[in-house]
């Protein structure tokens, strides 16, 4: 028995789950012949790739990087994406399925036989180098949670040329080990990275905290040179399948050409793949009518051109994907951060939020509602049977009974405002002044008419309870960039926002894939970006990472589902996927929105 299996089991669905770690890999190895031709693919709207280096700050983390860019050219440790479920796939990983021993609490890693794209073999001491580097720097990773990866590392021991063992400060899950922090890893390329300078010799520096920190910085600062991407020495040293031909930063264009050093199983079948940037749907649309697209994606509100767009030679392939949707609100706004605060606030809200209706009538059907931090889709175990069941459905009475409960004077079509101010049953509650207002800003993700109709129907709706929304849009980062946390009195940006809404897909669970709150809902998190606080879920986060069976994580999500750290709204596919009928091997489309080309063929 696969020793993955052997150690993880816990419960008889974590079985069934874990048994596709056992599953041969989607596709064949590959034909053998030369790659050839081109292939397009489209990007989405204002979500082009910014940062190339693979350990990005918060303001980086989104698909764009960590899915249609960094994996082509470096390879996690760990591969998660087997048949579209978001389960181990040994046979893409760098390393064999990791030993633990000790209860859990040390790991040991054995390296496959990788090369770098100079030559060099991928070793050990690279996995060391970017567990160093993090560590220097771990408050920018974005998957970063306080006391855990890599807080919780007492020691990090090269033990050879491919072997690296892993103490731990206590004995965990192996499971949640494996899925949520060795699944974070990239090793990185030490021989030619570890440098403080361009024109600074390699050496040792990540072997002293100082010395990692001017590594990262370095790193860092070259990744954010975009114009440099394509003629950098440094990006041109990797281990996956694919080199970078050009990147275009005015645009987002990228271009990508095989490497022929990759180690992996499976070898390009096609000669060059361009990622084509679009500024709309409707511009992307326009392209995929015109055959300049080999693998594109249809708007929702363009549905009706499927027909058309098969009669053109498309196939019509829904990408289900890992993750949720949420409109974050900011409980650290010092002005309205104590409504955001009131749990009856956010219940009202919940409750005039038609996730039905917009499913229906601005999805077209084509997607499922979120009713906690779990995903519905695809059904795995994970699941609680009661998070199946929307705790807040859509009534304009339930609203408007839990403001006036609680002290507001509920102004239908206008703006309520508190009248009974002060802590206890009927007010209001502490930090809310009497005349305070339920009216608030929300940025979105600009681009989608989809997301800009699900807005106006929110603010539609929540007008009903006099709860007023001035929405603007901005690209993707700029959204992500401005909705953090308020630290007064230095992060002035962080103070100023209420609400923050970046479309469907707003979480996708990658690099962790046992979705666990740690890393989105933890205090503290750099992925927390309204500073939700709550011991209740801090004690259930930290129960998912060192007790056994799925119990805890089903407490887990029970609670946040009721408790609310955002406003859950319904979830889409990643993309209607239009794939061109010459164009093979794009199914299964990964659950972690990652592209795997090397499997793709052109024929007849």
């Amino acid at each position: 028995m696969p020793q993955s299996r052997r150690i993880l089991v816990a419960t008889a669905g974590l079985a069934l789950l874990l048994a596709g770690c056992g599953l041969p890999l989607a596709r064949s190895a590959g034909t053998g012949q030369p790659p050839r031709g081109t292939v397009t693919f489209a990007q989405q709207p204002a979500s082009t790739a910014n940062y190339i280096f693979p350990l990005a700050p918060a303001a980086s983390f989104y698909g764009s990087n960590y899915g249609l860019l960094q994996p082509l050219l470096f390879r996690p440790l760990y591969w998660f994406g087997n048949h579209g479920a978001p389960t181990l796939n040994p046979g893409l990983s760098l390393a064999r399925t990791p030993a633990f021993s000790d209860g859990g609490r040390v790991a040991t890693i054995t390296l496959k036989p990788y090369r770098w794209s100079d030559g060099r073999p991928v070793t050990a001491r690279d996995v060391q180098f970017w567990i160093n580097l993090l560590t220097a720097d771990k408050a920018n990773w974005e998957a970063y949670v306080p006391g855990a990866f890599p807080d919780n590392v007492v020691r990090t021991q090269v033990t050879g040329p491919t072997t690296l063992r892993i103490t731990f400060n206590r004995r965990y899950s192996p499971y949640w080990l494996l899925y949520n922090e060795l699944s974070q890893i990239y090793p990185l390329p030490s021989h030619a990275w570890d440098k403080t300078s361009a024109g600074g010799s390699v050496g040792s520096y990540d072997r002293t905290a100082a010395g990692a920190v001017r590594v990262y910085d370095f790193l860092d600062q070259q990744s954010k040179d975009l114009s440099t991407w394509a003629s950098n020495p440094l990006w041109k040293v990797v281990d996956g399948p694919w080199r970078l031909a050009s990147f275009d930063p005015t645009t987002g264009y990228i271009s990508f050409v095989p490497n022929p050093r990759y180690s992996g199983p499976q070898k390009p079948r096609i000669a060059h793949l361009d990622e084509v940037p679009f500024t709309s749907d409707t511009a992307e649309l326009d392209a995929l009518r015109a055959r300049s697209i080999d693998y594109g994606y249809l708007p929702v509100q363009d549905l009706a051109q499927r027909r058309a767009l098969a009669a053109l030679g498309y196939r019509f392939e829904p990408w289900p994907y890992w993750g949720i949707s949420f409109m974050a609100v900011n409980f650290t706004n010092p002005a309205i951060g104590p409504i955001f605060r009131q749990l009856y606030v956010r219940q009202a809200m919940q409750h005039l939020i038609d996730q039905p209706l917009y499913l229906k009538r601005i999805f077209a059907g084509l997607g499922y509602p979120t009713y906690g931090p779990v995903p519905l889709q695809p059904r795995t175990p994970f699941i609680s049977p009661q998070e199946m069941d929307n705790p807040y459905p859509y009534s304009v009475a339930s609203a408007r009974s839990l403001l006036r409960s609680h002290g507001w004077a509920v102004a239908v079509n206008g703006l309520s405002h508190c009248v009974r101010a002060g802590t206890g049953p009927g007010r209001c509650g502490p930090g809310i002044r009497e005349g305070a207002t339920l009216a608030f800003t929300l940025q979105y993700v600009s681009g989608t008419l989809a997301v800009t109709q699900e807005v106006e129907a929110l603010r539609s709706a929540f007008l009903a309870a006099g709860i007023q929304l001035t929405a603007t849009s901005a690209p993707f980062g700029t959204v992500l960039g401005n909705a953090t946390p308020c630290r007064l009195p230095t992060s002035h940006v962080g103070c100023s926002w209420d609400m923050a809404y970046w479309g469907t897909g707003s979480w996708t669970y990658e690099p962790d894939y046992y979705p666990t709150g740690g890393e989105i809902f933890g205090s503290g998190a750099a992925a927390n970006s309204g500073g939700y606080a709550n011991p209740t879920n801090e004690a259930n986060i930290i129960a998912t990472h060192t007790e056994p069976g799925l119990a805890p994580l089903h407490r887990y999500e029970n609670y946040l589902a009721r408790n609310l750290p955002v406003l859950w709204l319904p979830n889409t596919y990643y993309q209607l996927s239009e794939v061109s009928t010459r164009l093979h091997g794009t199914q299964p489309q990964t659950s972690a929105a990652y592209l795997a080309p090397e499997y793709w063929s052109l024929g007849g």
